[in-house]
């Protein structure tokens, strides 16, 4: 290892043209943590929202973006023990995956799923650890439930359509064209609802409601989402495209006995992420293991590249995950 890496950096606050490569020092572990050799690093919402300068790193975060990698552990600071130098491993990050080498909680690390590479592995944590602890812990999905995920293409979507389906729902998505919904249908939706053609609170309203709706969305998608829910359903939201502020009439969430919540990743606590870790390692990664679900890939972009990767993402002509290669 040399003293400096290169990364991609936020110049200042604006759209994907202030992502420039720059040269930094390469991070040491602290207690608890490892560093990477970052191969691949995943492009998420997010970081686009960072760049924006609307979502601030946490304190002692790094202020590179990037907030999952795949690589080799390389370095291990005081007290890791559930992995050692030269594993190949996938990992959640607190920052700066869009650099060649980064710092993260080795408890955060899960290793690469038999079948996968590198590449796919990257495009992991964000998602299934989004996933999981919304719709199975926060939201309590169970077999036979209606669910309704909006954004049915995107990494969070591809990836709770499969995981839903395999734990025995009934599984409904929205999304923006027919190619998008097409995806969504040959990863186990049983409906895929075109939000510019048809209605999904309709949809829904038709099959008895959703149980569970997994929302980014927000605007006026929450009224919505509200009249779309069966009695005693539940909203989780995560993330808010169309903005986060409406009006709502809550004799609604009363009268019909349902239950909004939400949540947000990253400014969640070390313990918290390394307890939704071990969830997945116990119930999803056995999944990967056995090819009974993957990440669907979108494409891939070199590092020097970023500001391109931003574009294709919020362009939202993509289908499932970008990647940045690190590793020359």
């Amino acid at each position: 290892m040399t003293d400096t890496m290169r990364a991609v950096e936020i110049t200042a606050p604006g759209g994907p043209e202030v992502l420039k490569l720059t040269t930094r020092p390469i991070p040491k572990p602290r207690h608890g943590q490892v560093i990477l050799k970052v191969a691949y690093a995943g492009v998420n919402r997010p970081d686009a929202l960072q760049r924006a300068g609307s979502y601030a790193p946490p304190p002692e975060a790094s202020d590179l973006p990037g907030l999952e990698a795949s690589g080799e552990v390389v370095a291990l600071g005081d007290g890791v023990t559930n992995v050692g130098l030269g594993d190949q491993v996938c990992a959640l990050l607190p920052g700066g995956g869009y650099a060649e080498y980064v710092a993260t909680p080795a408890a955060h690390c899960l290793p690469v799923p038999d079948g996968l590479g590198l590449k796919e592995a990257a495009c992991l944590p964000e998602t299934y650890f989004t996933v999981w602890t919304n719709v199975f812990d926060r939201g309590g999905l169970k077999a036979g439930e209606r669910f309704l995920v909006h954004g049915g293409s995107s990494g969070i979507g591809t990836t709770a359509i499969q995981l839903a389906k395999l734990f025995g729902a009934r599984v409904f998505a929205t999304a923006g064209s027919a190619e998008k919904c097409k995806a969504c249908l040959a990863l186990g939706a049983e409906r895929a609802i075109n939000y510019r053609d048809e209605d999904f609170v309709d949809v829904l309203r038709g099959e008895g409601g959703a149980n569970l709706i997994l929302d980014m969305v927000g605007g006026d998608y929450l009224p919505r989402n509200v009249k779309a829910l069966a009695e005693e359903g539940r909203l989780v939201q995560i993330a808010f495209l169309q903005g986060p502020k409406v009006a709502l009439n809550f004799a609604q969430v009363m009268m019909r006995r349902l239950t909004i919540t939400g949540s947000t990743l990253r400014p969640q606590s070390d313990l918290a992420k390394a307890r939704i870790a071990d969830d997945l390692r116990a119930h999803v990664w056995p999944l990967l293991d056995a090819g009974r679900v993957a990440p669907v890939m979108d494409s891939e972009f070199p590092l020097s590249e970023a500001a391109a990767a931003h574009v294709r993402m919020e362009g939202s002509g993509h289908i499932g995950k970008i990647v940045l290669k690190v590793a020359e």
